[in-house]
């Protein structure tokens, strides 16, 4: 069974991904249940649409490792009530208790659900930027998951991290070695990655996607993250790819819709500004080779405006 689940999850494509598809766990606030991907890593897969009621804001993948001695968790999750109904999950096939919690980057996704972590006495571990980024617009990030989740955020405030690092943070747990790893900069401040070089699994984190477009925000700079990609990234070499929204993949995948994405787009863009062309037009490059990706409605013509904002000045 568990082999089945490990070739359902890396042969998953695009096609398995749609905001449409209705909450697939309905006996938890969980979108989904967690899947082993390979033997002790389990992730719950998030729903590739935005936050919204009915996905309870689990819109992002929480996953958890267990060592031998121990649990590491990788993602808050973006509310309270979240983050215990994982916990939830992480008791009902593991004795061992949780002794770590990482927060892929300051957004609201990793963060929310911080709370409830500490009051477990679980060390929580971000870089440095990301609690800082937290820090400033966690009041806003609550606010958003308020309003969009209403009781389903109750209890949930701004706790920040417990423990910040700057470039690597490695975890000797049982016979695992873990290393959270901050590869430089990419799709938002404090992004890292999780990677287990005994199993040649990375919990990429925002830094890969492929189910859904990525966004582009007015921080994100696209030939940084390009270059980050190629030359960290990458060389992870890794086999297993658990990106932060959508099913497990490989790195052919997500290099297809993450990477080569970045320079399609900044080509399209390049193209547009060397034929004099202005902000109003640039949001209509032709971007239809990633149509079918779920959030290309909301994030496409944005992104086409913000790397044309960015190359402008380069």
């Amino acid at each position: 069974m568990r082999h089945l689940i490990l070739a359902f999850a890396l042969c998953a494509t695009s096609a398995l991904a749609s905001e449409d598809i209705a909450d697939q766990y309905p006996a938890s606030i969980l979108y989904s249940k967690p899947v082993e991907v390979i033997p002790n890593v389990f992730s719950a897969i998030g729903a590739t649409a935005p936050p919204t009621y009915e996905n309870a804001g689990h819109n992002n993948n929480l996953s958890f490792i267990i060592t031998g001695d121990g649990v590491v968790v990788v993602n808050a999750g973006g509310s309270y009530l979240l983050a215990k109904a994982l916990h939830h999950e992480i008791k009902a096939v593991t004795d061992q208790p949780v002794k770590l919690v990482f927060n892929e980057n300051g957004q609201g996704h990793a963060m929310l659900g911080n709370t409830y972590w500490a009051e477990q006495g679980v060390e929580i571990v971000a870089h440095t930027e990301a609690a800082i980024e937290f820090e400033e617009y966690g009041a806003q990030s609550l606010s958003a998951a308020q309003r969009s989740l209403k009781e389903r955020a109750d209890k949930t405030e701004v706790t920040l991290p417990t423990q910040t690092f700057d470039d690597t943070y490695k975890v000797e747990l049982g016979d695992m070695s873990i290393e959270a790893r901050y590869l430089g900069p990419a799709h938002s401040p404090g992004d890292i990655v999780v990677w287990l070089p005994q199993k040649s699994l990375v919990i990429s984190g925002d830094m890969a996607f492929h189910e859904r477009m990525l966004p582009i925000f007015e921080h994100t700079m696209t030939a940084d993250w390009i270059e980050t990609w190629d030359t960290a990234f990458e060389p992870l070499g890794a086999t297993y790819v658990i990106p932060g929204h959508g099913h497990p993949t490989n790195m052919d995948q997500v290099r297809r819709y993450t990477r080569d994405y970045l320079i399609y787009l900044r080509e399209k863009i390049g193209a547009h500004l060397d034929e004099g062309g202005d902000l109003a037009e640039a949001y209509y490059v032709d971007q239809s080779p990633y149509a079918h990706l779920d959030t290309y409605e909301e994030l496409a013509t944005k992104n086409a405006g913000r790397v044309y904002e960015q190359m402008e000045f380069e």
